[in-house]
């Protein structure tokens, strides 16, 4: 008899995910559940304070949706929604306690994203496949990684969700 694979989300690998995203330069980590190639994508996202997410948007071919799905499973996470000049259009806190657990963004959404707390995990789903020269389209007036002026939206950024 075959056995079906099967993946569990559990508690240590959470942990170990969040480990290395508190040690990794980018300050966060992604486990995949799926292969890149696979319709659709599902798989943790773990950020901490400090990291930079360029602003981007998804763009599918035709016969594909661009929705991107984010349910919080651990800490709390800021979505900054923005037009194409950059500007903010829309904040939204979605934690693992809160009152929004989890938010779908329909294709097309210029966002960014936020760790408000340490070792936050997020469940991402969207379709795939990934194609890393085709998966985001980013906001080209906003810096690269590792930036004095990535570092500097970030600080603002981060104001949206100081209480």
């Amino acid at each position: 008899m075959n056995q079906l694979p099967i993946k569990c989300l559990t508690q240590p690998l959470m942990e170990s995910i969040a480990e290395q995203a508190r040690s990794s330069p980018r300050h966060r980590k992604n486990y995949n559940f799926h292969e890149h190639s696979d319709r659709v994508q599902r798989f943790l996202n773990v950020l901490q304070p400090g990291t930079y997410v360029r602003p981007h948007r998804h763009v599918r071919p035709e016969d594909a949706d661009g929705f991107e799905f984010f349910l919080v499973l651990k800490g709390a996470i800021g979505i900054l929604i923005l037009n194409e000049a950059g500007e903010v259009i829309r904040t939204e806190k979605i934690s693992a306690t809160g009152m929004t657990r989890g938010i779908e963004l329909g294709e097309g959404m210029y966002h960014t994203l936020i760790a408000i707390e340490p070792d936050s995990i997020m469940f991402e789903l969207k379709e795939g496949p990934y194609l890393p020269i085709d998966d985001k389209d980013f906001l080209p007036q906003f810096p690269l990684e590792n930036t004095p002026e990535a570092e500097k939206w970030l600080e603002t950024w981060q104001s949206y969700f100081e209480t």
